[in-house]
């Protein structure tokens, strides 16, 4: 081990939100942080082009500069740590400091979903740490857990709500507190939702999440553009409300299965049973669920998002790097960062959506007149979709009324067609609403 004379020393790229509550825990805890590793670890350098934004914290004289290329150069620094998001030059950085022989840290999503195995292959030849505990779950430690604490399981499915935006929305709404935009505007003011939400609410940020864990989970490699992405903007309170009285709650859910065709892999708005512990996660928290051949059903709870949460992640990594370091130099890595061998992780095929089945809410505004229901009844039945229930509550708009069907199981295929010709019928008013209903998350075939 680095002896006690000789700290660690730590670089951070980027001293925004996330930046600066790694400063924070690490001068907060710095005490207990060297009484777990026998030797301090020291912030050396800060990297970011604003350096004159007063974030609270004080620094010593020369640690914050505008230069990244120094912090990654300075021998001081051991391990860098990249908290500027983005694909570049985030990349090039981190791929710069583990060439120079020092591990990595990151919150980077997007970047790992597409450059992850890059940097892993990277780390592996220079023998240093590649850690993003970070980049999904924000504090809750699930990536740890799959890449050593369920290393000796076979995982079988991987699901749960990943984005907090999204379900502090889901939320708001399902407890009467306006329509999709009204409560998106009101976390914007908060500070819980960003200026530009797309990569919350449109599911993109719960893709990267979902392609890191299918990773560390089944050891397959997938690329974002082959996963099924829904957003939940056209969720309404019309559908929370049928939902309830279905005995189920609407959240943005993220769920993968290891298959023998394939990584299932989608994200998109589900009707979850009162009955799953999914459906009581509420607020801006996340869980992820892990279905494993020995262990079977896990579950893994915790602030997904927000400075000290998401910043007590990236100390953990900086942690487990200073662990693997020798007289303060980068040893050998203790743990490959996919919890396996670079050369096992193999790219996958990816099912594709439209060969799954699921049953269906499907929500129509249709005219109020008599055989309606039976014009689509026909269509659905023409693509051996069977009609489970048919709810009809008092019309919110005159001269229309909103028709809910709940199906029985359907492939997605059959339902996208008769949805097509459904939207055809001069009867039908507005685009269908369409939600999946899962029964049987975490269940075995």
């Amino acid at each position: 081990m680095a002896s006690k004379a000789k700290a660690v020393g730590v670089g951070i790229i980027g001293f925004g939100t996330i930046g600066t509550g790694v400063v924070r825990v690490l001068r907060d805890e710095a005490k207990a942080i060297e009484e777990r590793l026998g030797y301090p670890v020291r912030i050396v350098r800060i990297a970011d082009l604003d350096t004159r934004t007063d974030r609270g914290v004080k620094l010593r004289k020369g640690v914050l500069t505008k230069d990244a290329r120094k912090l990654i150069n300075d021998p001081e620094v051991d391990i860098v740590v990249e908290l500027i998001g983005g694909i570049e030059p985030a990349r090039t950085f981190m791929l710069e400091a583990i060439e120079a022989g020092k591990s990595v840290a990151t919150a980077n999503k997007a970047l790992l979903s597409e450059h992850g195995p890059e940097l892993a292959r990277a780390a592996e030849r220079k023998g240093v740490a590649v850690g993003f505990e970070a980049s999904t779950g924000g504090g809750i430690p699930i990536l740890k857990v799959l890449r050593e604490s369920l290393a000796g399981d076979k995982n079988l499915e991987v699901y749960g709500i990943v984005n907090g935006t999204a379900n502090y929305i889901l939320t708001e709404m399902s407890d009467g507190r306006g329509e999709f935009g009204e409560v998106l505007e009101a976390a914007q003011r908060m500070g819980l939702a960003e200026a530009d939400p797309t990569y919350d609410v449109d599911g993109i940020d719960s893709l990267h999440k979902l392609v890191i864990l299918v990773a560390l989970a089944f050891g397959k490699r997938i690329k974002p553009k082959q996963v099924h992405v829904e957003g939940i903007r056209n969720i309404s309170s019309i559908d929370i409300a049928y939902a309830k009285e279905f005995g189920y709650a609407i959240k943005l859910l993220a769920v993968a299965r290891d298959t023998p065709k394939g990584v299932e892999a989608r994200v998109h708005p589900t009707m979850v049973p009162v009955s799953h512990l999914l459906s009581q996660v509420g607020g801006a928290f996340n869980a992820v669920c892990l279905r494993g051949r020995a262990l079977g059903t896990s579950i893994y709870y915790g602030q997904g998002a927000g400075m000290m949460p998401t910043a007590t992640a990236v100390v953990a990594d900086i942690l487990d790097a200073a662990r693997n370091m020798r007289d303060g130099k980068a040893g050998a890595q203790l743990v490959p960062t996919y919890g396996r061998p670079l050369k096992t992780l193999r790219s996958s095929p990816v099912v594709a959506m439209a060969s799954t089945s699921h049953e269906h809410y499907i929500r129509l505004s249709v005219a109020d007149k008599p055989g309606v229901l039976a014009k689509i009844s026909s269509i659905l039945g023409k693509e051996a979709i069977s009609i489970a229930t048919v709810s009809q509550h008092a019309s919110p708009a005159r001269g229309a009324v909103p028709l809910v069907l709940r199906t029985h199981r359907a492939g997605e295929a059959a339902l996208k067609r008769a949805l097509a010709k459904i939207g055809r019928l001069g009867d039908v008013r507005a685009k269908p609403v369409v939600i999946r209903v899962e029964e049987t998350l975490g269940q075995a075939d």
